[in-house]
């Protein structure tokens, strides 16, 4: 499975640093993600997961996955993850049907042509959490939330993603001495 084999690996990062919690992405799709190259790289750490057999701490995924999902979709979609790639990485098959159906997902038409709601299935994508672009942003303060589906990707030089999961999650500070932010941003 090529494109299909996009694995998601909540939690790394964090749950290597002791934290338990955060978001790692891992995807494998070979697609090029890269980011532009003009930003501030983090502070490079040994993560125990980029050793010979590259195993990641599945019960650490899940934590992060409940992160996520408890957390960062709140603001943040996952446009290119589906339900079927958290099986076997973060939930079993079983677990991860039971979330999908969860949701429920718009489809159709039907024979009378009539879009209907269904259960989700483990081929559907998580929920976004805004209708569209517009209304994110107006509901951000002008400020369009990332899709992190390919965060760690395209945040790799030098295949660290991790390191900048782990400073963006563990950056947050008081801004300096005069810088004053917006009502709501960080």
């Amino acid at each position: 499975a090529s494109s299909a084999t996009r694995v998601l690996a909540f939690g790394a990062a964090a749950a290597a640093a002791g934290l338990g919690a955060g978001a790692v992405l891992l995807n494998r799709s070979g697609a090029s993600v890269q980011a532009s190259g003009s930003e501030l790289h983090p502070a490079e750490y040994d993560w125990w997961h980029q050793n010979f057999y590259g195993a990641l701490d599945h019960a650490a995924l899940r934590r992060g996955f409940e992160v996520y999902r408890q957390v960062c979709s709140t603001c943040h979609s996952l446009d290119f993850i589906k339900w079927r790639n958290l099986v076997g990485v973060t939930h079993t098959l079983k677990q991860t049907k039971m979330m999908a159906e969860q949701q429920e997902v718009q489809d159709g038409p039907n024979d009378k042509g009539e879009m209907y709601m269904r259960p989700g299935q483990l081929g559907d994508g998580f929920k976004r959490p805004y209708p569209n672009e517009e209304f994110a942003r107006y509901a951000n303060n002008g400020a369009m939330p990332p899709d992190l589906s390919h965060v760690r990707k395209a945040r790799q030089p030098n295949g660290r993603g991790e390191d900048y999961i782990f400073a963006l999650l563990t950056g947050y500070r008081e801004p300096p001495a005069g810088i004053s932010l917006r009502q709501g941003l960080y």
